[in-house]
């Protein structure tokens, strides 16, 4: 094999394990710890008591005399936590309640043969009420709009690379790159377009949170849309993994938290006004139809998601899958914040707050005005429901919600499903 056709296999063999490890449900185990509510959506009225059954399982049955750990209470900060507790039959049962709008999560470890095995349930207490803590600054507005007129005074210089290949019969795939908010600041992706000649409706996927290589999608240039895939953070996305890593390592590591403190300089400033230029970018394709466009994506991705629809109004659907950085105040207020979880075990820094404010998705979610498809689980412990629904609240919007309570910080393949169908037939006009 040739070093560089090595290449890139190693890197798409890189990129199908990572969708799997990230999107895809968690492998199976020999011992199973089962939590279930005794209702079967997951949902209990304020200070109604919600019971979770726990079983632990070994080929199905109930294992004898297990030791089990566990923790109880409102998602991310439990409140009963025991140890050591002998479970005779292999099963118990344990009860929580909530009197204001929420999650209670059981969390359990059984521990067999000196291996932790782990189970969980999350029950909601009227969710639909769910409130965020984050401010809503008074000059939001008039900040990103100047943000964003300052970044189109820096023209695109678009540089579209073909990369034979990757492509097939029906698809053409693309090295792209586009100047940002600053000459020589640039944002990189893969571009998928069909072959066939025509005018095509047009996809935006942006990126869940790490650094990494990229790869398009070849299946939906294949159903006729242009679908282009973008990285944030100024690099190329068609390196050898190393680089990768040692970026994710070393100068990137946490980037994230880059000049929090700074509303002008915060690391996802860059970021929100790339997902808006990609916009443009998009536009500037001759093979764009010029009108029908959407954005998805998930966890950062689906916090990138809300914010490009919410700051480009030529975006006419969005999907979002566990959208991040939603609610980030929420530690503050004694309850689950979002990803990256800034102030779970740390007090805020000065200015930081009033910076977070002006970046949190909420804030982007109150000015949504378009249909929009969003998923999650109930036991996501990355993305804690609590601040999803802090977000989803406040989207006046059309809006579609499915739930599949049981998945965490990953999808059941009906999620990616529903979600890609949804977006297919609303650009198709379906």
């Amino acid at each position: 094999m040739k070093t560089k056709s090595k290449r890139v296999f190693l890197q798409s063999l890189f990129l199908i394990l990572l969708s799997i490890s990230v999107f895809s449900q968690p492998a199976t185990t020999l011992i199973k710890v089962i939590v279930s509510p005794d209702h079967k959506d997951w949902t209990y009225k304020l200070s109604e008591e919600a019971k979770f059954s726990v079983q632990v399982l070994k080929y199905g049955n109930l294992l004898d005399n297990v030791t089990i750990d566990y923790q109880m209470g409102p998602e991310m900060l439990p409140d009963v936590i025991k140890q050591g507790v002998v479970l005779k039959n292999g099963k118990t049962e344990l009860s929580g309640s909530m009197k204001v709008p929420g999650f209670y999560r059981v969390r359990v470890l059984a521990i067999v043969d000196g291996k932790k095995y782990e189970g969980m349930a999350t029950a909601g207490f009227e969710p639909e009420k769910i409130q965020p803590t984050v401010k809503n600054p008074a000059d939001f507005d008039s900040f990103w709009s100047n943000a964003i007129a300052e970044a189109r005074k820096i023209n695109l210089d678009p540089r579209i690379t073909l990369m034979p290949e990757r492509c097939t019969s029906e698809a053409n795939v693309y090295h792209i790159s586009f100047q940002n908010e600053a000459y020589g600041s640039r944002i990189y992706g893969i571009l998928s377009k069909p072959v066939k000649p025509g005018k095509y409706p047009a996809i935006l996927r942006v990126p869940g949170a790490g650094i990494r290589p990229y790869s398009g999608d070849t299946k939906a240039a294949a159903d006729g849309f242009i679908f282009l895939e973008i990285g944030i953070h100024g690099i190329p996305v068609n390196l050898d993994i190393e680089v990768y890593n040692n970026l994710g390592s070393g100068a990137l590591s946490s980037y994230y938290t880059i000049r929090m403190n700074d509303r002008d300089a915060f690391y996802y400033k860059r970021v929100y006004l790339g997902c808006v230029k990609a916009i443009d970018f998009i536009f500037s394709l001759p093979e764009f139809n010029g009108t029908d466009v959407a954005v998805t994506g998930g966890s950062q991705g689906g916090a990138l998601t809300i914010v490009t629809a919410a700051l480009d109004k030529r975006i006419k659907y969005m999907a979002a899958t566990y959208p991040a950085l939603c609610d980030l105040t929420g530690y503050l207020y004694k309850r689950a914040g979002g990803w990256p979880n800034y102030f779970k075990n740390a007090e805020p820094k000065p200015g930081e707050v009033e910076t977070l404010g002006y970046y949190d998705v909420v804030n982007f979610a109150r000015r949504i005005t378009i249909p929009g498809f969003y998923t999650w689980g109930f036991n996501d412990d990355t993305c804690p429901p609590t601040s999803m629904y802090s977000a989803y609240n406040v989207i006046n919007a059309p809006k579609v919600l499915q739930i599949f309570q049981e998945t965490g910080h990953w999808t059941y393949p009906e999620q990616s499903w529903n979600s890609t169908n949804w977006l297919y037939s609303k650009l198709k006009g379906e």
